[in-house]
């Protein structure tokens, strides 16, 4: 059987569980964006200023971090896996069900953190369950598996933009003496943030509105109708649970009777594994550990600098692209609304789904041009699209048009930037070390400091920093990349692969092409 019909076999025998994995994904992707279009909402109902609700995205992200740490420990049987799923997918329906009634920022970090330790739970135990399915044919798998990251977050903001405010959430009378400051967010202009007597969020009120009420009634639907729309993932989670016996109330049997074609696939010699032969991000599960395991490795000791070098200048160049498409996401609703643009709310909301679909668009474009084209070279002509889009965006800042074909460029730009860079760094290190690890590290890390820093400096400096900030990022990550490449030429490089062992690699990277 070729390999084409081995995968097709696999899928046929695998069909509920990979359904079910690529589902829990999109629980992922749907909880990842809904907050950028939702800012000035949540903002008005929890009474909040913009560096206040930036924690928010802090909470969220640490724990996603904490999350996908926690997510290892339930990956050693099949049934604490899917039960793990099943209780992180539930999660997020109920964070989406709770978020209308969260009145206070600390209350909705709270929730927010929740969710992003169910949504680290489903990054690892997700991509750990494919990867032991399919082993080395996973890799088609796990992009379709993040290609449902990228609809969800494309269908949150969709949903969210029909319900979100069209008008100031406070009264008029606040807004004195802003003209000076035109640059500044709106809401934080109300706020009256810019002279020392202004009331405390606590004791206004809203036209219209009682303080009980508050400003995000509308929105709360949003919040309802993704969680409506979640559902089905924990039930299609509790569905397999009960095929594969592992609920407490159906007993264990023994399994039907294979198909000719699994039965050929059961009856054929076991093929040798040979890790080079895996991309990237499937040999982080066979040979890389955690981080704190992969740090205390006695073989790292004699290793060059150069070797070290590699590592960080790699994880800080995913600290920038990372933590830009998380800050975009997050602000660029809360940038189009503010002067100079002024864009009404209701065209605004669509820029994160703008954004999230060419990312998703962008990730199927880079299947077929990553067969073609070199991972340091597609890393170059990323981070080189990433500065000039934020240079054309800043010189154009009054164009709405510019900043529609800007955010979309950036998708594009951002989307294949993680994976061609790993796939450099792994090759660059012959697949010895933990670049893996770090390079996941750095660039969580970077989305949860880079939204923080932006959401400040947003509110201090007014709207024009924000572009600002891009620029400055983007240049950051160039530096950092051009400093990668001088540290790969300074390396002294890994013994070569044994001829018989690149060989069985070859054959295995063109099935996986064909």
């Amino acid at each position: 059987m070729g390999c084409d019909g081995r995968v097709s076999g696999l899928l046929r025998r695998n069909l509920q569980p990979t359904l079910t994995y690529w589902s829990v994904f999109f629980s992922f992707g749907l909880c990842i964006a809904f907050l950028g279009p939702t800012l000035l909402d949540l903002r008005c109902q929890t009474h909040s200023s913009l560096p206040q609700i930036s924690w928010v995205f802090f909470s969220q992200q640490l724990c996603l971090l904490l999350g996908s740490a926690l997510g290892g420990v339930f990956k050693r049987t099949l049934a604490q896996s899917l039960w793990a799923l099943f209780t992180s997918s539930l999660a997020i329906s109920l964070v989406f069900a709770v978020i209308p009634f969260c009145r206070d920022v600390k209350v909705l970090a709270s929730v927010m953190a929740l969710a992003g330790l169910a949504m680290g739970c489903i990054d690892t135990v997700a991509n750990m369950q494919l990867v032991r399915m399919y082993q080395k044919d996973s890799a088609v798998f796990l992009q379709v598996l993040h290609f449902f990251v990228g609809f969800g977050a494309l269908l949150s903001p969709l949903i969210a933009d029909p319900f979100l405010s069209e008008a100031n959430c406070l009264p008029a009378n606040s807004t004195a003496n802003t003209t000076s400051r035109g640059h500044l967010f709106h809401v934080s202009r109300v706020l009256g943030q810019h002279h020392v007597d202004a009331k405390p969020w606590s004791n206004q009120t809203f036209p219209g509105l009682t303080p009980k009420d508050g400003a995000g009634t509308r929105v709360s639907y949003a919040f309802w109708i993704m969680a409506l729309i979640n559902l089905p993932v924990p039930m299609a989670v509790l569905m397999l649970l009960s095929k594969e016996r592992l609920l407490t109330c159906c007993p264990q049997r023994r399994p039907l009777l294979l198909s000719a074609d699994e039965l050929a696939l059961e009856t054929q010699p076991p093929e040798k594994e040979d890790a080079s032969s895996l991309p990237p991000k499937f040999q982080s599960h066979l040979g890389h550990e955690d981080l704190f395991s992969c740090c205390q490795r006695k073989n790292l000791r004699g290793a060059p600098y150069s070797f070290f070098a590699i590592h960080i200048t790699a994880a800080l160049v995913l600290f920038m692209t990372d933590g830009l498409t998380g800050a975009y996401s997050a602000f660029v609703y809360s940038y189009a609304v503010e002067k100079p643009l002024s864009v009404g709310h209701k065209v605004a909301g669509y820029l994160p789904s703008l954004f999230w679909g060419f990312i998703t668009l962008g990730r199927l474009l880079s299947i077929p041009i990553s067969s073609r084209m070199k991972p340091a070279t597609m890393v170059f002509i990323n981070v080189v699209g990433v500065v000039v889009t934020f240079l054309v965006l800043l010189i154009f800042s009054y164009n709405v048009v510019f900043l529609f074909v800007g955010t979309a460029s950036l998708g594009l730009f951002l989307s294949s930037t993680f994976p061609s860079m790993l796939a450099y760094t792994e090759d660059s290190l012959q697949y010895k070390g933990c670049a893996t690890t770090v390079l996941v590290t750095g660039a969580g890390v970077g989305e949860m400091v880079l939204q923080m820093l932006v959401g400040s400096i947003f509110q201090a400096q007014g709207s024009y920093s924000f572009l600002v900030c891009g620029v400055i990022f983007g240049c950051l990550a160039f530096t950092f990349y051009i400093l990668l490449l001088f540290f790969h030429r300074m390396h002294p490089g890994l013994p070569s692969v044994p001829t018989q062992d690149r060989s069985i690699g070859m054959e295995n990277s063109e099935c996986y092409q064909r």
